[in-house]
């Protein structure tokens, strides 16, 4: 049958959304600084923190979306064991222009299976590209905030157009930025490329934030509040 209210009437843009809840874990305790994101993100922050290694920003199992944009997306990637067929279904769903909104209220009781987690590799790359599709490929050069493991791994994951745009690193710890560069010793450039490691508070906009949330006692946090920088526009989070 067909759905009531056109694409661009009030009653259609209610169907142009991807919507979710707030969960109560099982066993309690387990992955608490997941629970806590997925339950204490902004109705903004849905939209700007799907890049992070968490995953999609509301959770599967309390999806919801008009049946209209189901066909539209298409059918979840049954590929196998170890596909993230939440994220990639997600991801769809973010190119075709849904929104994403949650219900605040905790409507479902989530249990954990450790055993159920696809690989991290997948993961990783997947994140990757779709930062690059969504927001490197609009941006002229960035910062890397994180100039620690993971933020070099992102450095050496990129494309070599992306590679290029990465203005510097950016970081607290003073023996990295003593240092004053980290060089890419896997290209095959000649000489090999050396990319600045500055304090955060040298550092220029636009961020790509490599540092994990909730996980410095607020330090982070409220480092990076007193730069006065605006989400979606002046930096992501990819953690």
């Amino acid at each position: 049958c067909q759905e009531p209210g056109g694409p661009t009437s009030r009653a259609g843009a209610g169907f142009m959304t991807l919507i979710g809840c707030r969960v109560e874990r099982f066993p309690e305790g387990s992955t608490e600084r997941y629970t806590r994101w997925i339950n204490t993100l902004s109705q903004e922050q849905l939209s700007t923190q799907v890049f992070t290694s968490h995953g999609p920003s509301i959770i599967m199992p309390t999806w919801f979306c008009s049946r209209m944009w189901f066909d539209k997306v298409g059918q979840f990637d049954e590929g196998g064991k170890g596909v993230p067929e939440d994220l990639l279904f997600f991801y769809h769903c973010l190119r075709q222009g849904l929104g994403v909104r949650r219900v605040d209220q905790c409507l479902l009781v989530y249990r954990y299976h450790e055993k159920l987690q696809p690989t991290l590799d997948t993961i990783w790359k997947l994140r990757v590209d779709f930062l690059q599709e969504r927001v490197l490929s609009q941006w002229e050069g960035f910062t890397i905030w994180n100039a620690g493991k993971q933020g070099r791994k992102l450095y050496r994951s990129l494309c070599p157009a992306n590679q290029k745009k990465v203005k510097a690193f950016c970081d607290v710890d003073e023996n990295k930025i003593k240092k004053g560069f980290y060089t890419y010793e896997e290209s095959k450039e000649r000489p090999k490329p050396k990319i600045p490691v500055l304090h955060y508070k040298d550092a220029t906009a636009p961020f790509i934030i490599c540092v994990k949330l909730d996980m410095t006692g607020g330090v982070f946090e409220e480092n990076l509040t007193s730069l006065q920088l605006q989400e979606g526009k002046d930096y992501y989070h990819f953690n």
